[in-house]
């Protein structure tokens, strides 16, 4: 999905009031939980980290709904519910590290900023790298290292990550980010050879390999090669 000429410098609309604000995140809290949501770590960062915070101009009052939403450079910003499913697959600890393939708006990185050590996160989109770290300072979250580069290929030069969260489709899980992963490791891949037909991968690296786990249907933008030329 795409966004249309100049959406995000489309004038925002109507003030919300603080009262309706509050029972749109009471909804979309509940919403996450008849989702599946069951991990609390999971839900409090989901709570913590207003999605409003990341959906601009002619979107910004479906902030709150369980649906994808276009940003720049013909990205989308993913359903929350599978923000939260993801990021509960990886099964984050406070001391791990993980690396992030697809910043886009930089809203599940924040998420899981909530949840590890340090997140890095990487894009090959310039743009969208800039915008995310301003949404990251002015949130506070100093444990996020944005970077704009080709995510296919991983950050070798902080390897090996103890989880790694793909957010675009690959044709299989790539051999770079495998190859990036700590024994004992997990990485979540939608993995799929169309936009309709992709199952989102759990991955857990072994002392004798890989183990794959298919945990549902799901719907991404493929995961490119190489640097945007925006």
């Amino acid at each position: 999905m795409s966004t249309g000429p100049g959406a995000e410098d489309s004038p925002p609309p109507g003030p919300v009031s603080p009262a309706e604000l509050a029972e749109r995140k009471m909804r979309f809290l509940f919403a996450l939980r008849q989702q599946g949501l069951t991990d609390m770590r999971v839900l409090s960062a989901m709570e913590r980290i207003d999605r409003g915070a990341f959906v601009r101009g002619i979107f910004a009052a479906r902030a709150y709904e369980d649906t994808p939403l276009p940003i720049p450079c013909g990205q989308t910003i993913s359903q929350p519910s599978v923000v939260a499913l993801m990021t509960q697959a990886l099964q984050i600890g406070p001391r791990d590290t993980v690396l992030e393939v697809g910043t886009g708006s930089g809203y599940q990185a924040a998420i899981l900023a909530c949840l590890g050590r340090r997140v890095y996160t990487v894009d090959r989109h310039r743009d969208l790298v800039r915008a995310a770290v301003q949404r990251f300072e002015a949130l506070g979250l100093s444990n996020i290292v944005a970077i704009a580069a080709d995510g296919s290929r991983g950050l070798p030069d902080q390897a090996p990550f103890d989880r790694i969260l793909v957010t675009a489709a690959a044709e299989d899980p790539p051999g770079p980010l495998l190859s990036q992963l700590k024994i004992g490791g997990i990485m979540i891949v939608p993995v799929g050879q169309s936009d309709t037909v992709q199952s989102l991968i759990r991955v857990t690296r072994s002392e004798t390999g890989f183990d794959y786990e298919e945990l549902r249907p799901v719907r991404f933008v493929p995961l490119v090669e190489g640097m945007a030329t925006d």
